[in-house]
């Protein structure tokens, strides 16, 4: 093979005899393995078997932050059959098994994320040496494609770190850091980067080392007999507990580990191309890559075209709240910006850092931060009780209360005592941005910044634009959004924006059906069971039915009846019904209830008589209706900008089953004339209010689609 410009995998030999085989493929910031590379391998291959004098090979990336990203994803949507997957399946099962035969020592230099086929590789090596950089993770994230790994992976990570801990990883694609990783056996050294090439040469000059005894289980024991059923059992227990059937790889992964460990390697290898197979054919798996492929291009879009975003280099934060602590915390541990944070007391300023501090501990006791940089970004958070320190900042995010009168007056603080270019972002969730906006001397420099709650956890974020709203404004603001770690999309300023808009008339619909008597915990079980991670009536507690009080009317008051609430919120308030927060709801939330338990007091409130009549498809069917119609009000009224930014806004802000690919991708999957059809049948049965839009109706006489 020659060494060309082009390739993706060059070989060097050393003079020590060690072949050094960098991975860097051309045009692409991460390296993912391709079938188009199948003669390059070969080739590399070839010309290593058949040098003699070779002592060793190290496999190390060329990129400056990845080792291998994993196998590229594209491969699988030119696959049209069961059988087209399942081949290239053992296309890089043999690749494997060739490099693992290698009768010289096979070394993985890793640096940066090892993942999916790109562990799989490294699996195959006899050693592993990782860098000690935060950067470095390894895992098996196939589940999350509806996939399973095909490589070999199912097969070689259980004999490697045993089976209970590999089925964690492939059944949640949970990443391991560099200490986990030593700690379990699959990594075999950890160094700093700047030595990881000459640490992974000398562990290729030790030789190949002995084949170790295959970990079978944590515990040492052979895995047979009753001991085996219980363990595959109870993944499988655990595993569905969460996904209720809906994700058919997590069978495939516990079935192929348990075949492989019980008929051996070779019998798992087979099973395991198969399945990869089927799983590749699933409309499952079909939905979930194209939220990967989605997520892909949103982060390389900057919100506004042909405009670059200026650097954050400072940042402030108005309100010490949850949602103020959580802001802050994320723009420093996640964009590695300083904050200065703003409260009306010392309070709002002691709570946030307390946040901040609750938030880092953890990474500090699992050993992914040392305790000079937890310091460090303590250090990063600052408080006061006026306006200094806010001279430098470049953007300024308000979390403080749904008063629009005190968020112009912020505007106005802003612009007296900030920079001249520095940009005013209103995490508000109800309140339009063009009437926040009003007063501004510089309007254009205004912009809606709405996060989802918990901060730290929810990875949406929508970038809400008024008709004011510089491009310039928004580019930077949706940078700094990525920096923080969110999944941006922009939408048009409008009451509810679009999450919250889609979401409100699938949470009245549920509290209609609870007040004809449905049974709370049959409402929340039935569209858990549909996909969505909690039920409506639990979200009603967690977001506060005070909040939900709050916001309807202002919905109904700007889009129409079809969001008027029913009359259920004012009797629950009158009650002292807040949800969790005051440890009072539709749910019991007192120390002596175990479990998760409905307060059946909630019926006395309204006259009612639990009784389930609705089928669970029908309950799942109107509840998820009114959501459907209401994402296609918003294309049609122009807040999102394409079915793909909703389909992303709806499963990252709301959990919409993401096997169902979003409301677009779902109504896709349906047909838009059988949406029409069904939503017509509700208007008819239960009022006006399930009356499908326009852009809806359109479609179905004309049998389009959201997507091609």
């Amino acid at each position: 093979m020659t060494n060309s410009a082009n390739n993706a995998f060059t070989l060097d030999i050393r003079d020590d005899g060690i072949g050094v085989v960098t991975i860097d493929v051309p045009g692409e910031s991460m390296n993912t393995l391709k079938s188009t590379f199948a003669d390059e391998v070969a080739d590399l291959m070839e010309r290593v078997e058949g040098d003699s004098k070779l002592k060793g090979l190290v496999f190390i990336s060329g990129k400056p932050s990845s080792f291998v990203a994993g196998a590229d994803i594209r491969m699988i949507s030119e696959c049209e059959t069961a059988a087209d997957a399942e081949s290239l399946a053992r296309q890089g099962q043999a690749l494997f098994d060739r490099l693992e035969s290698l009768k010289i020592p096979v070394v993985a230099a890793i640096h940066g994320p090892a993942l999916g086929g790109g562990l799989e590789l490294a699996l195959a090596c006899h050693v592993r040496v990782v860098s000690d950089s935060p950067k470095t993770v390894l895992g098996l994230p196939e589940v999350q494609l509806g996939l399973l790994p095909g490589s070999g992976g199912t097969q070689r990570l259980p004999r490697l770190v045993g089976v209970q801990q590999a089925l964690t990883m492939m059944l949640t694609g949970k990443q391991l850091r560099p200490k986990q990783a030593l700690k379990l056996g699959l990594a075999d050294e950890i160094v700093p980067q700047s030595i990881l090439l000459e640490a992974a040469v000398k562990q290729a000059l030790k030789g190949k080392p002995k084949k170790r005894k295959p970990k079978l289980n944590l515990i040492g024991k052979v895995l047979e007999g009753p001991l085996s059923g219980v363990l595959f059992s109870k993944a499988r227990e655990q595993a569905q507990k969460k996904a209720h059937g809906n994700y058919p790889a997590i069978d495939k992964i516990i079935d192929t580990v348990k075949h492989g460990m019980s008929k051996g390697m070779q019998a798992g290898l087979e099973y395991e191309a198969r399945c990869f197979g089927e799983l590749a054919m699933t409309e499952e798996s079909y939905q979930l890559r194209n939220i990967f492929f989605a997520t892909t291009e949103i982060k390389k879009e900057t919100g506004a075209d042909g405009v670059k975003p200026e650097k954050v280099k400072k940042a402030g934060v108005l309100g010490g709240g949850l949602m103020g602590g959580g802001i802050a915390h994320v723009t420093i541990s996640k964009a590695k910006v300083p904050v200065r944070l703003k409260d009306i007391n010392h309070d709002g300023i002691k709570n946030a850092l307390a946040y901040h501090a609750k938030l880092l501990e953890p990474k500090l006791k699992r050993k992914i931060m040392r305790k000079a940089e937890v310091q460090r970004d303590m250090l990063m958070l600052s408080g006061s009780l006026d306006y200094s320190g806010f001279n430098d900042t470049d953007i300024v995010v308000e979390a403080v209360f749904e008063d629009l009168n005190l968020k112009q007056q912020m505007v106005s603080d802003i612009e007296t005592h900030a920079g001249s270019h520095t940009i005013f972002a209103t995490n508000t969730s109800s309140l339009p941005i063009t009437k926040i906006a009003a007063k501004a001397q510089r309007p254009e420099q205004v912009i809606g910044l709405h996060y989802f709650s918990p901060v730290e956890k929810m990875p949406l974020a929508e970038i809400i634009t008024h008709p004011g709203t510089s491009k310039e404004t928004i580019a930077t603001t949706v940078e700094f959004a990525k920096k923080q770690g969110k999944t941006p999309i922009v939408v048009k300023d409008g009451a509810g924006f679009y999450v919250n808009r889609i979401l409100a008339p699938y949470m009245n619909e549920a509290a209609r059906m609870l007040l004809a008597g449905e049974p709370i915990e049959a409402l929340d079980k039935n569209l858990v069971k549909f996909g969505f991670p909690v039920g409506p009536i639990t979200l009603l507690d967690e977001v506060g039915i005070d909040v939900a009080a709050k916001v309807a009317p202002i919905l109904a008051e700007e889009l129409g009846e079809r969001f008027r609430a029913p009359d259920a919120f004012s009797k629950l308030l009158d009650d002292g019904r807040k949800g969790r927060k005051t440890k009072k709801g539709f749910y019991r939330y007192d120390k002596k209830t175990k479990g998760k338990q409905v307060d059946t007091s909630v019926y006395g409130l309204f006259g009612i008589t639990p009784e389930s009549k609705l089928s669970s498809a029908d309950m799942a069917e109107r509840c998820v209706l009114p959501m459907l119609n209401e994402a296609a009000w918003c294309l049609q009224d122009g807040i999102i900008r394409s079915a793909r930014d909703g389909d992303i806004g709806a499963i990252f802000g709301i959990g919409f089953p993401p096997f169902r690919g979003g409301p677009f991708r779902y109504m896709d999957s349906l047909g838009v004339a059988h949406i029409v059809e069904r939503l017509q049948h509700y208007a008819k049965t239960e009022g006006d209010r399930f009356k499908p839009c326009q852009l809806l109706v359109d479609m179905a006489a004309e049998k389009q689609r959201f997507y091609d």
